[in-house]
């Protein structure tokens, strides 16, 4: 809401659109100079919880990291038509969180509706590492948690709605690494994909372990 030197950064926010799960907002916003001009940005967020007006970090949504329970080598991936690019994109299964609900708690739903998957989140790690982040902060204020896991059962479509069409993906790091080379891949996963290249078997989690404290600071975690 403000300026390193104290002054105010905009002087309205306004809300443009009426949809259920995104919406559109204007602001008049301030140039570092004091000289106004117009800036939008979409949000998920109700209007009486936007964080430029009250400043609080919002858990909106969720991306999963789903290690297959049986072959540790491996790891569940969707891929999944995209309406604003009316192409197929190869993700992580995610989605938003529901009122009430926990991270964790979504995505165990979340992984049941888009891939038919039982879902057991891993609880351990740097809980700093499972917390909100931002997506896009330029064009919105929308967060992702990742939840870490394993997945197991049978995959089904039978739980996804109509307007989603979805394949699911047991991939390999053979498989893994063709896709971030040569497949359209959301950022989300292909970040992660990064870790699970150097993920070990009988430690799928190691990444997320306590290696950014203090008494670590500014050396890497042996793989």
């Amino acid at each position: 809401m403000e300026r390193k030197d104290g002054g105010k950064k905009f002087t309205a926010v306004r809300k443009l659109t009426d949809n259920k799960f995104l919406n559109l907002y204007e602001m008049d916003a301030l140039t570092n100079k004091g000289e106004p001009f117009h800036y939008f940005f979409a949000t998920r967020n109700k209007e009486e919880t936007l964080p430029v007006l009250t400043g609080k970090l919002l858990s909106n949504g969720i991306v999963i990291y789903p290690i297959w329970k049986d072959d540790p080598q491996k790891i569940v991936m969707i891929r999944q038509y995209r309406y604003p690019l009316d192409k197929w994109i190869y993700e992580l299964p995610a989605g938003l969180i529901d009122e009430g609900e926990t991270a964790s708690q979504a995505a165990v739903r979340e992984m049941k509706e888009e891939t038919g998957l039982d879902f057991l989140p891993y609880e351990g790690g740097n809980a700093a590492l499972r917390r909100p982040f931002y997506l896009g902060a330029g064009m919105t204020d929308e967060t992702s948690t990742a939840v870490y896991g394993f997945a197991s059962g049978k995959v089904s479509g039978k739980f996804r709605e109509d307007s989603e069409s979805i394949e699911v993906i047991l991939a390999d790091k053979k498989e893994a690494g063709r896709i971030l080379r040569e497949e359209r891949v959301s950022l989300r996963a292909a970040f992660l994909l990064m870790e699970f290249l150097q993920m070990e078997k009988d430690a799928p989690f190691a990444f997320l372990e306590d290696v950014y404290g203090s008494e670590t600071e500014g050396r890497w975690p042996s793989r």
